[in-house]
């Protein structure tokens, strides 16, 4: 890498938050013994699984926005029906449905951000709602000096127009942005456009038993093994 970017563009659900032990706690906490039998673990998968779908087969636009939580809810609906979950009552569903607006940083998030803010312009990029950002950074503490997400732009990632849109916002060039993310999807879209990426391996991204690709590629301009690396790398 010859020149460093200004500013440094993460994803946030699964690269800074860990969702799996979050949303897992929550779910044991709501259900609160009543589900005996039930593995959460697997059913936080198949959820996640679902969210990524319904995604990719969504027609929106800023007219016409599907809100992530909306998504959330109604995939959580129809797995839980689909189990054959009914001592969950509506209440609940919804607490359960909100606990991806409580997810937690990993524990090298904060230090990492807060090294890297002393040289870079820091923002989030997510998918999810800029409600359910706002909510996740208030409560983790995270020090970003702005928030975008997918909603701004009225599409979903990996569209180009939503990195088109960060790009805008900060008042800068592709070239002078990296796209921080777990997902391999997410930067080669960014890296496509002309963006510098880093990719940031979180092999318990959905568990300690979790399938996850880890695996370091030539084709990102950093690999990093958490942003305490990330930001040893970017000299910080």
């Amino acid at each position: 890498m010859k020149v460093a970017p200004k500013a440094l563009l993460f994803d946030v659900q699964g690269t800074a938050t860990d969702f799996f032990a979050t949303v897992c706690g929550e779910a044991e906490r709501i259900s609160a013994g009543r589900c005996e039998g039930v593995d959460w673990g697997a059913f936080v998968t198949r959820w996640r699984a679902a969210y990524f779908a319904a995604l990719e087969s969504a027609t929106v636009s800023r007219e016409a926005w599907t809100s992530v939580h909306s998504v959330y809810r109604r995939e959580l609906d129809r797995l839980l029906d689909h189990d054959g979950i009914a001592v969950l009552g509506e209440e609940e569903r919804e607490e359960l449905a909100s606990a991806w607006q409580r997810l937690t940083p990993w524990p090298d998030v904060i230090e990492g951000l807060t090294r890297l803010k002393k040289r870079f312009v820091l923002a989030t990029l997510s998918n999810a709602d800029v409600s359910a950002v706002v909510n996740i950074s208030k409560r983790g503490g995270l020090p970003w000096d702005a928030v975008f997400a997918a909603e701004m732009a009225g599409a979903f990632k990996p569209d180009p127009a939503v990195y088109r849109m960060a790009a805008a916002y900060l008042g800068l060039p592709p070239g002078e942005i990296m796209m921080v993310a777990c997902h391999k999807y997410d930067l080669r879209a960014a890296g496509a456009l002309g963006f510098r990426t880093a990719f940031v391996a979180r092999p318990d991204e959905f568990g300690p038993h979790g399938v996850v690709d880890v695996v370091f590629e030539d084709e990102f301009d950093i690999n990093a093994a958490d942003f305490l690396d990330l930001a040893g790398q970017l000299g910080c």
